[in-house]
């Protein structure tokens, strides 16, 4: 059944680059359509590059549906659109600038859970010397991951433990009487509702050979809300994300999300030969994020970020390149909000990582599982580019590829389970007596659930299929296991581009 869907997904792509070759044109087309009459029409010739590629001019399209599964928000369906200008072909296989738009959902338990919408733009010639990046999004999610802060301090309970240890019993209701008796754990537990609103505008300017400065301002949007069941169980009307609030540990005035308003400086160093398909070459870069309350942010905070890629030929001509990536973002004293923990900061036409956990950061781990206010992670991977050929005027290649993946929180978020917020479940309740006993249910629940232990390595490993057009248009079947059952189990995603 598997083979049958990635076949008929490559059908599709194939049938994608008809399309493209069709709307590929440049300046001088409308001229010999207009002469056709007088001229005999002259094909179009076809030029190549020392590695034997069709060099591509123009305005070339990648229209494709989506047909994608992610393993930490279910089965994605939409559509997107690339759209490359390659202009004289001179840059080749980079374009000069490129547009990505996607509309798309995700459906999981019989139930849409998540939407989004997305508009990126990226050029380099708009303004003289410096590239220009933009990236906007809406994105709704009914049922997000949260598993809780600073890793493994944060348990994870499956559904065996979970019944053992009759925790259930503090909040019991009728749907987890059902799910016990099953000898299942209600999934709607670890989940939790957000709206989210991003947008930035970053540029990138040279001041030596590879060597260059950044410089942007991001905005975003947050609102969580508690999980609303939509195809999924919540034990006793509650779930991780609304004790937390009840612990403390997310403060009152966080709890509901706010708006973050930062700049954005850093320097980079590029020196890789082909931006989305690199085979050779290092790409570092380190910045920092500022986000005063002065400039309109609800939470003010400060952050920093570093990240360091290299890609290492092994076989000439990119047959084979060992690629890694190795990162780490911190916060600047201890006061950044809970709902900025999660991304992962990108200076360029990618828009911020949503999850250390997931297809784009930690593949394999569970979305969300690792946050903290200083992050390490590191991607490894082999990349095998095992054929090449030529189909409609197009450069397509498939790849292979082996990897393995870790992180860790090397600086934890405040997991104190407050006396305020003890005082206040005591005065919530009808009498001292009740009040009292309500106090020792969440203890003992915050004593399951958080542990006194510091976090640990988080870690995965896979392997993945990759279809490739143009060096810029990719498509990535992926699949990877954890090495902790803390972390997941099991992931396989479909989706676009190499993770880096």
């Amino acid at each position: 059944m598997k083979r049958t869907f990635i076949t008929a997904l490559a059908a599709m792509m194939l049938c994608t680059t008809a399309q493209a070759e069709s709307i590929e044109t440049n300046a001088d087309n409308a001229a010999i359509e207009a002469k056709a009459e007088k001229t005999p029409k002259k094909k179009k010739e076809v030029k190549y590059n020392e590695n034997g590629d069709i060099i591509k001019t123009g305005i070339n399209l990648g229209p494709l549906p989506v047909v994608a599964f992610d393993a930490d928000r279910g089965f994605q369906f939409g559509a997107l659109l690339n759209l490359y200008d390659f202009g004289d072909g001179k840059n080749y296989p980079n374009p000069n600038s490129q547009w990505y738009f996607e509309a798309s959902a995700y459906t999981k338990e019989s139930a849409i859970n998540s939407y989004k919408f997305i508009v990126n733009y990226d050029n380099k010639t708009l303004i003289p010397g410096v590239r220009m990046s933009i990236c906007t999004g809406y994105y709704k999610d009914a049922a997000l991951d949260f598993y809780g802060f600073n890793g493994y301090q944060s348990n994870y309970i499956t559904s065996k433990q979970m019944f053992e240890d009759g925790w259930s019993n503090y909040l019991p209701d009728k749907a987890g009487e059902k799910l016990e008796a099953k000898g299942k754990y209600p999934k709607g537990f670890y989940r939790f509702g957000r709206d989210l609103i991003k947008a930035k505008v970053d540029f990138t300017g040279q001041i030596l050979k590879n060597f260059y400065w950044e410089a942007g301002y991001n905005f975003s949007w947050t609102k969580a809300q508690d999980y609303t069941p939509n195809g999924y169980e919540v034990l006793g009307g509650t779930s991780l994300f609304e004790l937390y609030k009840t612990w403390g540990i997310i403060p009152e005035n966080e709890a509901d999300g706010g708006l973050t308003s930062s700049v954005r400086v850093g320097l980079m160093y590029d020196s890789r030969n082909v931006e989305n398909n690199p085979t050779k070459g290092i790409w570092a870069e380190a910045h920092v994020i500022a986000a005063p309350k002065w400039l309109g942010t609800t939470h003010g905070h400060y952050k920093y970020c570093a990240t360091f890629r290299h890609y290492v030929p092994i076989i000439k001509d990119g047959k084979l390149t060992f690629a890694y990536r190795i990162a780490y973002q911190g916060t600047f004293g201890k006061n950044s909000p809970w709902y900025s923990m999660p991304f992962y900061t990108n200076m360029g036409i990618k828009a911020d990582n949503d999850g250390f956990g997931g297809y784009r950061t930690v593949r394999g781990l569970m979305l969300n599982r690792v946050q903290g206010l200083d992050v390490g992670f590191y991607n490894a991977e082999f990349r095998w580019r095992f054929i090449d050929f030529k189909l409609w005027k197009q450069n397509i290649a498939f790849a292979l590829s082996a990897f393995c993946d870790g992180a860790h929180v090397f600086r934890g978020y405040d997991m104190t389970f407050t006396d305020a917020a003890k005082q206040k479940i005591v005065n919530s309740a009808a009498n001292p007596v009740v009040g009292a006993a309500d106090l020792v249910k969440y203890e003992t629940l915050y004593n399951t659930f958080v542990l006194d232990r510091k976090d640990g390595f988080h870690g995965a490993a896979g392997a993945g299929l990759r279809f490739i057009m143009n060096q810029n248009f990719i498509v990535a079947f992926e699949y990877a296991r954890c090495f902790n059952k803390q972390d997941g189990t099991g992931a396989f995603y479909i989706n676009t581009g190499f993770l880096f």
